[in-house]
């Protein structure tokens, strides 16, 4: 059984044990232990083990986990088998990009409806689903049930967009428009993706990876 207050790098950290473990599937691998599981993911067997001790007991000891039901159970976890809808709201590059390429439905969500302001692009269809003009949101989603909602629309826009998003009852969104949104419902959940913090991060690390080298390269012309 879930537990409650389970932390966010916990949290962060149940992708990527979904991922490794639908790649040790594809492999044929039938079985894991914590160690191993470990190596792949650049992480101790303890770590896994408290990680997973959040959610219940899903391995026996000298067996290991079950590749199959554990990616089933973290899958669970994470509300893949949940039925969630989405809607698109800002088809612009990145708008557009996620409908044509990014597979909602692998992740269990359900792209419903996509939305935007420019007439130019309302009405097109894009990877089977038709663009709406966002003052039609009522009327396009009406007696639908939608949990969340891309947001992708200019910075300027990013706040209002939000706000009437959240006053459609929409509880969640996942949002591109690299502003920090004021939403007036504090039950909204939303979760920032900021493409130029991971590049900065990248930067940092590779800063320090040849700031590193070149200092070594002093020392050793110093011997």
């Amino acid at each position: 059984m879930k537990q409650l207050k389970i932390s966010n790098n916990v949290i962060r950290r149940l992708p990527r044990y979904l991922r490794a473990l639908e790649e040790l599937k594809a492999e044929g691998a039938d079985r894991v232990s914590s160690s191993s599981l470990g190596e792949k993911m650049g992480l101790t067997s303890s770590q896994i083990r408290q990680d997973f001790s959040c959610f219940g007991e899903f391995g026996q000891q000298g067996y290991g986990y079950n590749v199959k039901d554990l990616s089933t159970e973290i899958a669970s976890i994470l509300g893949t088998d949940r039925g969630f809808s989405l809607v698109v709201v800002g088809v612009g590059n990145i708008g557009r990009a996620l409908i044509e390429s990014f597979c909602f439905a692998q992740y269990g969500f359900e792209l419903a409806a996509a939305f935007d302001i420019r007439e130019e692009l309302v009405g097109k269809v894009i990877n089977g689903v038709e663009v709406k003009n966002v003052y039609d949101y009522k009327q396009v989603l009406e007696g639908k049930k939608i949990d969340a909602a891309v947001l992708s629309v200019p910075k300027r826009l990013a706040n209002e967009a939000a706000n009437a998003i959240a006053d459609l009852g929409i509880k969640a969104i996942w949002n591109f428009t690299n502003v920090e949104l004021s939403i007036e419902n504090p039950n909204v959940i939303v979760e920032d993706i900021h493409f130029s913090d991971s590049l900065l991060t990248m930067s940092y690390y590779l800063a320090e990876s040849i700031d590193i080298n070149d200092s070594d390269s002093n020392k050793q012309e110093k011997m």
